[in-house]
């Protein structure tokens, strides 16, 4: 049966006698129309029994044993509630009954193979040494604004990530910008050790990165579209008021190469240099905060950045892009496990444990997996451990720990 749009029991008990009578009339219309029943107007006595119905769903209203089997009134007010029944069972599903998982990957915009610049490889870049943050979210897991402050304890260090008073933490989507940013550093060093090894005696990369905000925008696999451009001003508020500090807990230094402790933000100041007719941002300025710059200038010629598959950005679920890059730094070719308490800790994620693990199921099973690699959640020694295995690599060792 075609749905009914009933009224809710609160709006029923609103309405006046008349007005009651009349919309049951209107209601026990619809139910034979949709029955392909001829319809016959509902009795004084009809109308009070599926009033009583109505307000408290009990059969027992309709008094049904008053009349004989064959009584055209116990058929109609019979048919007439269990179609309003129908209906609210169909309510109580809807909302009870979890809905299929969202889609962990949205599709490119429409002129994503059109791009009218160079897009250079995507990476993620190191604090300082070998390491860098992409085993923990250094951004809130929401597509809206957080408040407070991330901390996460690790085995030898505790990290902070602290958002704005004013403006919240830096989002996943925000942090996009950063890996734009780190993503031109890099091509532009890449091109520095190229015409310096020609001895063309090239100036090192700027510090400051200067781009178009349509340039962002595609890069990140974005539409161009007006709430983009607003969207984007907003991100880099919270992505210059976001400070990460790191605190090491070893005194050893050869067991502190992973991090050095610091504070720094995600990026340092910006500026909007120019705007549109339409006052939207055109070209911003950036300043490329040292620990990036440091970390991938090196004078080494060996930066510590692990490249991205750019459907990264397609990932729609902020948790899903957290997962991506632990797999990426954990597993990168091969494979690595996560206990959920673990991996709850890595996250930041304000969900209790229960729906935290609800939540990665939801990935796991996803009908359209993540970029290059295969979840999966199995038994572990003290609890469900998460699985990810490079695509192109099933078969090899272990780097997680199952039950860290």
């Amino acid at each position: 049966m075609a749905k009914l749009h009933l009224k809710t029991r609160e709006e029923f008990a609103k309405l006046s006698l008349h007005e009651k009578n009349e919309y049951l009339q209107g209601v026990a219309q619809q139910v034979a129309h949709l029955r392909g029943d001829e319809f016959i107007p509902l009795s004084k006595d009809g109308l009070s029994r599926i009033r009583r119905f109505y307000s408290r769903r009990s059969f027992a209203d309709l008094k049904l044993a008053e009349f004989g089997e064959e009584e055209p009134l116990r058929k109609s007010l019979t048919i007439l509630a269990d179609a309003i029944r129908s209906e609210e069972v169909a309510k109580i599903i809807e909302h009870e009954v979890p809905r299929q998982p969202r889609a962990l990957v949205r599709p490119p915009p429409l002129d994503d193979a059109q791009l009218a610049f160079f897009v250079p490889t995507v990476h993620d870049a190191p604090i300082k040494d070998d390491m860098n943050l992409m085993d923990i979210a250094p951004f809130a897991l929401s597509k809206t604004t957080g408040e407070g402050v991330i901390r996460y304890e690790l085995k030898d260090s505790v990290i902070t990530v602290e958002g704005g008073a004013e403006v919240g933490l830096a989002t996943a989507y925000d942090y996009d910008i950063v890996i734009n940013m780190i993503s031109h550093l890099a091509e532009q060093t890449r091109q520095y050790r190229i015409d310096d090894s020609k001895g063309l005696r090239p100036s090192l990369p700027p510090r400051t990165y200067r781009p178009a905000a349509s340039e962002i925008l595609k890069f990140c696999r974005r539409e161009l579209g007006g709430k983009q451009y607003e969207d984007l001003e907003r991100a880099l508020d919270r992505l210059q008021a976001t400070r990460i500090k790191i605190t090491n807990l070893s005194s050893d230094r050869a067991k502190t190469r992973r991090r050095e402790t610091e504070a720094f933000p995600l990026i340092g100041r910006y500026k909007v240099v120019s705007r549109t007719s339409a006052d939207r941002i055109d070209q911003v300025e950036i300043d490329i905060p040292d620990w990036v710059y440091e970390g991938v200038v090196k004078p080494d010629g060996k930066p510590s950045i692990l490249t991205l598959n750019p459907d990264y950005f397609l990932i729609t679920r902020p948790i899903a892009k957290f997962l991506y890059r632990l797999a990426r730094k954990a597993a990168g070719q091969t494979e690595a496990r996560y206990g959920m308490t673990e991996l709850h800790k890595r996250s930041g994620s304000k969900l209790p444990k229960h729906k935290f693990r609800q939540a990665i199921k939801e990935i796991v099973d996803a009908a359209v997996p993540l970029p290059d690699y295969d979840l999966s959640i199995i038994d572990g020694e003290r609890e469900p451990v998460l699985r990810m295995v490079n695509r192109s690599n099933d078969k090899s060792a272990v780097h997680g720990s199952a039950d860290p």
